[in-house]
């Protein structure tokens, strides 16, 4: 280590030469060697090109750009974050930062409220979905992505902004001072009680304190009646690797290994416990994942499965098993680079893709099903590595119609959900709210003048049929039968509103219901609809089946 460090010393004094010849190991001189030569050649070039070049370089564009795509032929995690980049990798890392509290999107060039967070200065000073920003500080935004909005709402906390706001059912725009203030991304944006005994905790991110607020979280719901607990990581990239170890510490014994990293320099080789006493480790556990849950999404759902501390439910995570570190650099910028694999208590990796070995094309390799080794859990039940964390229920992901597709793409259920809650004042409790089928027809008639056409795969291969058809001289022989296809696939737009009706309600009920009680109402407006929590709750009250699964029987 202590050469190493001598080295980087040396490197930034740009005296490497004279170094390399005293190694002892040719090896290890030739490979400091060929660094020195090439970075002398970079040097050189990007001097020459500065020099030379037709027109004026932009010399932090170039770099910038030249960084990147060298990283780029390691792996996606490691990654160059200059100065100008650093106050978003601190809100990721921390989940801090000075600005209102408001999710914002671009739809159709409008800068439009997604969702105002509870608690904060947009929900305070009266902002609300479907609001439309059009001005932030007498500035026109039109034209601005959502990127540079968010850096105009964000600043420093105790700062004020001027807002101007389009408004549904309000004639003319009005301005809204809002006061910045430091926003804490919750970890935890929802738990609540499912059934009378099932709480649910939903994790979608891992910054600083998510392991506190699943422990809140938790405690609450006992305080409830929970006696069984649902924890949703579907969609949850991962985050700080401490706070997955002290997640999974809240359910297995004080001094279980949680996860071990294994790195090229020994110090990365470290086993990570579980060092507190627990907070329950009786509770019945269901664990929800999908392809979005990974890295330290995949360390809770791993360990809870290597322990047979709860059952899996959904489909297969993403496969996400390196670890990343940041390394200070000049100027106020970082490296984040992967520095280890992480392995979970079974001794399986789960990452899925092999970027050390890439296809002739320069593209990593997915491990091969047959390489992929076969662990065991604590009871016994085997497991694989190599490609994410495979749950122990698979529930088949809900496929929706084109129609609600459409909808949902075109922005009408988000129009007809802000026309709704204009024209009501209130409803009932998310999770018992139900549009009436009156209200569904208003709905209906609302459309009859709207663009919501689409293209169904069904569609798009008749045509395509036509056309070979047309190609190879058949058509002729095959009209009548494409153009009978033609009759009884092309859809009517009206006659698919109301085939798909429930689809389409339950869809519109959980944005209407967002109107009224913000993220809180969307996720409890789902429960009588979300197929992984519908089957989450049948495997938690079935005791026998449950010990089952876990059992291996």
């Amino acid at each position: 280590m202590r050469l190493k460090k001598r080295i980087a010393v040396f490197v930034s004094l740009g005296i490497i030469p004279i170094v390399l010849f005293s190694f002892s190991s040719n090896k290890v001189s030739n490979h400091y060697f060929e660094i020195a030569k090439n970075m002398k050649i970079f040097a050189q070039l990007y001097q020459e090109v500065n020099t030379y070049y037709v027109d004026d370089v932009n010399p932090s564009e170039m770099m910038t750009t030249g960084i990147e795509a060298m990283l780029a032929t390691l792996d996606p995690y490691t990654n160059y974050i200059p100065e100008d980049r650093i106050e978003d990798y601190r809100t990721m890392t921390t989940g801090e930062y000075g600005g209102l509290g408001v999710v914002v999107g671009n739809r159709d060039g409008d800068i439009t409220v997604i969702l105002p967070n509870e608690g904060y200065p947009a929900y305070e000073a009266g902002l609300q979905i479907g609001d439309i920003i059009q001005k932030v500080g007498g500035e026109d935004i039109e034209g601005k992505n959502t990127d540079e909005i968010s850096k105009y709402l964000k600043g420093q906390a105790g700062s004020e902004v001027v807002l101007t706001i389009k408004r549904y059912g309000v004639d003319q725009p009005f301005d809204v001072k809002v006061k910045r203030e430091k926003i804490q991304i919750n970890n935890v944006p929802y738990y609540g009680m499912v059934t009378d005994n099932i709480g649910l905790i939903q994790l979608t991110d891992f910054t600083r304190n998510a392991s506190k607020e699943v422990a809140d979280a938790l405690v609450e719901l006992k305080d409830r009646g929970a006696n069984k607990v649902i924890i949703d990581l579907r969609g949850n990239p991962g985050g700080l690797l401490n706070e997955a170890v002290n997640i999974v510490n809240l359910f297995v014994p004080k001094g279980s290994d949680v996860v071990y990293t294994k790195g090229r320099i020994e110090d990365w080789n470290k086993t990570y416990k579980a060092l507190n006493a627990p907070l329950d480790t009786d509770i019945p556990i269901a664990v929800l994942i999908n392809g979005g849950s990974a890295s330290a999404a995949e360390i809770v759902s791993g360990s809870i499965q290597d322990y047979d501390r709860g059952v899996l439910l959904g489909s297969k995570s993403f496969g996400k098993g390196l670890v990343q570190a940041t390394r200070p650099l000049d100027y106020n910028s970082r490296l984040k680079v992967t520095v280890a694999k992480y392995y979970i208590p079974s001794g399986r990796c789960i990452q899925a893709i092999d970027y050390s070995h890439r296809n002739e094309d320069g593209e990593a390799i997915v491990v091969a099903d047959s390489l992929r080794e076969k662990f065991k859990t604590a009871n016994g039940r085997i497991v694989l590595d190599g490609g994410g964390v495979a749950p122990d229920v698979d529930v088949k992901p809900f496929n929706f119609a084109q129609i609600s597709v459409s909808l949902i793409l075109k922005g009408l259920i988000f129009d007809y959900a802000t026309k709704f809650h204009y024209e009501n004042e209130s409803i009932a409790p998310a999770r018992e709210f139900e549009l009436s089928d009156a209200q569904f027809e208003n709905f209906v008639t609302w459309l009859k003048d709207k663009d919501y056409g689409y293209h169904t795969k069904v569609e798009a291969t008749i045509e395509e049929l036509e056309e070979s058809a047309k190609e190879d001289k058949y058509y002729d022989d095959i009209q009548a039968e494409i153009e009978d296809l033609k009759k009884k696939v092309y859809h009517n737009k009206e006659s698919d509103v109301i085939k798909f009706k429930d689809e389409i309600k339950d869809i519109l009920e959980a944005e209407i219901a967002k109107r009224y009680y913000l993220e809180a109402g969307e996720t409890e407006s789902t429960f009588t609809a979300d197929l992984d929590i519908i089957e989450a709750v049948n495997v938690l009250n079935d005791e026998a089946r449950y010990n089952k699964i876990l059992s291996g029987n």
